[in-house]
């Protein structure tokens, strides 16, 4: 089992699609946001109504069919998971991150009510903190960034430290609205209409900065980003 977590709006679901596009693995999209946010998830042919449901659909799912790779974002806590040191341990846990500059005004353009929490970097750090003291070693973090300007280096580097072959086709596919992304189709709109990794134009350092709640609420999180970008991959 592969998992990706993902601070909202740090470009997992760009990361997701990719993996879908390989066809070798079975892609669960955010099971344990949407069983909180909604109640319920289907994960494979089992609908689950709790955050221990999700984590035995996937594990029953992995072992009956082929891997399995889920990616969850961090608007939700998760303590189930970070109570689960046999999931932290056995899975295989990687992390996306973006600037919080970019991924707060990419948030907040979506959800004006936007929290603090619910932005996210604090929470990834948590899960983050919490695989390395349940395998002893440092996950794999890929830099969206580096994965907008350099893509195959940087998921050929990811391939590698995951142990998966790096497959070149993946890295393009065609747009159009997935049916796992239908119950929060309003969040990945952009990502609908893309074809590969591109950077779309964006000013969120200086929305953020122009705005005093959008700042502090980036000061808090800004010591959480750069401790995982400094584990990133460097492709």
């Amino acid at each position: 089992m592969l998992a990706l977590w993902s601070a909202p709006r740090c470009r997992s679901t760009a990361f997701a699609r990719m993996m879908a596009e390989r066809g070798d693995h079975v892609v669960v999209h955010e099971p344990l946001s949407q069983v909180v946010d909604f109640g319920e998830v289907k994960v494979g042919d089992r609908v689950a109504r709790s955050e221990q449901d999700v984590l035995a659909a996937l594990r029953d799912l992995a072992e009956e069919k082929k891997p399995v790779f889920f990616k969850d974002t961090t608007d939700f806590a998760y303590p189930a998971v970070l109570a689960d040191r046999d999931f932290l341990a056995g899975a295989t846990h990687t992390f996306i991150i973006r600037h919080p500059d970019e991924a707060i005004a990419s948030h907040h353009a979506l959800n004006p009510d936007l929290g603090r929490d619910e932005i996210g970097f604090a929470r990834l750090h948590e899960i983050f903190t919490a695989v390395r003291a349940a395998t002893g070693t440092t996950p794999v973090v890929v830099d969206s960034d580096d994965l907008l300007d350099r893509p195959a280096d940087t998921v050929r580097a990811y391939c590698a430290a995951v142990g998966i072959p790096f497959l070149a086709d993946a890295l393009n596919w065609q747009p159009g609205m997935r049916t796992e992304w239908q119950a929060t189709s309003r969040w990945h709109e952009s990502t609908s209409r893309t074809a590969g990794f591109t950077r779309a134009p964006g000013r969120g350092a200086e929305k953020v900065a122009a705005d005093p709640v959008l700042r502090a609420h980036r000061d808090y999180h800004l010591p959480y980003y750069e401790e995982l970008r400094a584990a990133a991959l460097r492709p």
